[in-house]
């Protein structure tokens, strides 16, 4: 079974950029059919689909943060990973790496998804 585990700083400043890195086991990254994306969800307020990484190192981004996302990979370690330019105060949130057999926008969990615990992060100076 799949297990993803996120991790990172879980404080950054205004303006900076947030890194983080998922940890794929159970499963290659580079594995037919699968995609591996990035969520986050702030409080109070419902998943965000930030964007995803394809086995085949294709990348998507979410339209509205795509000028300030990139998403990478290491497949020599199984890792994707995560940067987020000029970060805002409206950023706070957890953040989570999910796999999908396929591409999904919608941030949702499901029977064929699965998804790390999360790790929040704050945004603050």
């Amino acid at each position: 079974q799949v297990q993803l585990q996120e991790s990172g700083p879980g404080l950054v400043k205004p303006s900076q950029t947030l890194s983080l890195t998922c940890t794929v086991s159970g499963a290659s990254i580079t594995t037919s059919d699968s995609y591996w994306t990035w969520i986050r969800q702030p409080p109070g307020k419902g998943p965000e689909w930030m964007g995803a990484i394809s086995n085949r190192g294709s990348t998507f981004y979410s339209p509205s943060l795509k000028s300030r996302t990139s998403i990478s990979r290491d497949t020599s370690k199984n890792q994707v990973a995560l940067q987020l330019s000029s970060v805002t105060p409206e950023a706070p949130a957890v953040y989570s790496c999910a796999s999908y057999p396929r591409l999904s926008t919608r941030a949702q969990r499901g029977p064929d998804a699965s998804w790390g615990q999360g790790t929040p992060v704050t945004v603050s100076s």
